[in-house]
């Protein structure tokens, strides 16, 4: 028999979550899982931390002045098991969507939070759930890190994905045990970053990062990257005055999907919010491994060996 590859019509998001509301903000993720589907869409991918706020006090705020703000993305944090998640997964079956989403993960150990990306399939299961192995810089105010365990692909009706949240995409090792597992389509969200060090152009940085795995792996990479909201700086211009000049900067969010020869198969967004689309056939991941498949001919596995931890970290072990 021979092999057939789905060719599908792909959603990445450019927007602003409703800042620490995680109700409001998921009737806006299913107004615009709605919106893609109408459009033809059969994947769609959010912003990292979509639901419902990244905490960007911890880059303008002291670790002190922002405690309390911490305390506040506690409490409008979900488990993956919420009624809010489950309308999400209800409205993806619905729609025949698979989702990929970001989160604010609340964890089982009181005050504990994970950077988590769910995976929804077009039946409305949650068939897999990332969490950020290293929270990055400031990030680690707020984070806790997660384990190997969420280090997978995951077949669904649009490829087998897989998923890393920001600066995790930075991670060679990562990527690589993501397509070692025949990843095909890669889902990198990320979110605005106007606060970044001057010389440092976050839009390009994602470009690049996303480039790279698409062009190594031979596969697609859709980006979807978060805006900063008038609700949020209006909210933490309470404890931070000149939280508007520090949170705008142009050429601080990039979303698109870009092809397995790292070339974007559609116009990119830079900084606006709004919705790209792209049209997805995996056959297009076939030729370019002629060229390099460093998961075979291209690679020495003689020589080279990468030896991953899957366990799920255990607090306690009772003798």
């Amino acid at each position: 028999m021979s092999l057939e590859l789905p060719k599908f019509k792909a959603a990445v998001v450019q927007a602003s979550p409703v800042f620490l509301n995680a109700e409001k903000t998921v009737d806006k993720v299913l107004n615009i899982m709605r919106e893609v589907a109408r459009n033809g869409a059969q994947l769609v991918a959010f912003p990292e931390v979509f639901i419902c706020a990244y905490p960007y006090w911890n880059w303008i705020l002291t670790p002190v002045q922002g405690s309390k703000w911490f305390e506040l993305l506690y409490k409008s944090s979900l488990t993956a098991d919420d009624i809010l998640i489950q309308k999400i997964q209800k409205s993806a079956k619905e729609l025949d969507l698979t989702i990929v989403i970001g989160m604010n993960e609340r964890g089982t150990s009181f005050g504990e939070l994970y950077n988590t990306n769910l995976i929804i399939d077009n039946t409305g299961e949650i068939v897999g759930k990332h969490r950020k192995l290293v929270p990055t810089w400031a990030e680690k105010l707020t984070w806790t890190s997660g384990d190997g365990s969420s280090l997978r692909v995951y077949p669904t009706k649009t490829g087998n994905i897989g998923t890393l949240a920001c600066g995790e995409n930075t991670n060679t090792l990562a990527r690589f045990t993501l397509l070692a597992q025949d990843e095909n389509v890669h889902i990198a969200n990320y979110i605005s970053l106007p606060v970044a060090p001057p010389d440092y152009d976050m839009a390009d940085a994602i470009k690049i990062r996303a480039a790279a795995h698409s062009f190594e792996g031979k596969l697609f990479t859709l980006v979807s990257c978060s805006t900063i909201g008038a609700d949020a700086v209006k909210m933490l211009e309470a404890d931070c005055p000149n939280a508007a000049d520090l949170l705008s900067r142009e050429h601080a969010a990039f979303s698109g999907i870009i092809g397995p020869t790292g070339v974007p198969i559609s116009e990119p967004l830079i900084d606006q919010e709004g919705i790209v689309y792209g049209e997805i056939d995996l056959s297009k991941c076939i030729q370019p491994k002629q060229m390099h498949d460093i998961l075979g001919h291209y690679n020495r596995f003689d020589i080279f060996e990468l030896r991953v931890n899957t366990a799920k970290t255990k607090r306690i072990t009772f003798l």
